[in-house]
């Protein structure tokens, strides 16, 4: 199973935070939000369609994420657990750890917004697209 969306860039984007990086549909980012890579995003937790909540909500589910802009692509492998609500209004949080909380879409991602592929990010800061792509 697919599922895709789109969020943006922002000229603020650092990919500095060293287990989790973050998608919102809020509209501007400052400094302090070393983590969040995308903004403006065009769907929310709640978007997300009941079979692939389903399958993220089991343990163990394996969850690729495609984070693409037109000259960059990176690749995340993380899980989904029965402990994840995904029902945030705004955020959506990948983590290296196993926390969880109503703003976390995966856990145990092999990457966070430090790991994330350097001309992505480059492309974010510059206000690119940004195609979102959760696979299961």
């Amino acid at each position: 199973m697919e599922y895709s969306f789109i969020a943006t860039g922002h000229e603020n984007v650092t990919s500095l935070h060293k287990s989790t990086f973050e998608i919102t549909t809020d509209k501007s980012l400052t400094l302090k939000g070393d983590c969040i890579i995308g903004v403006n995003s065009d769907k929310t937790l709640n978007d997300l369609p009941d079979e692939l909540k389903e399958l993220i909500m089991t343990d163990d589910t394996k969850i690729e994420l495609i984070l693409e802009t037109d000259n960059a692509c990176d690749n995340i492998i993380g899980y989904g657990s029965s402990n994840l609500t995904l029902d945030h209004p705004s955020d959506m949080v990948c983590r290296k750890s196993t926390f969880t909380c109503n703003r976390t879409l995966m856990i145990k991602s092999d990457k966070a917004a430090v790991d994330l592929d350097k001309e992505l990010i480059n492309d974010l800061k510059q206000g690119s697209n940004l195609k979102v792509t959760i696979r299961i």
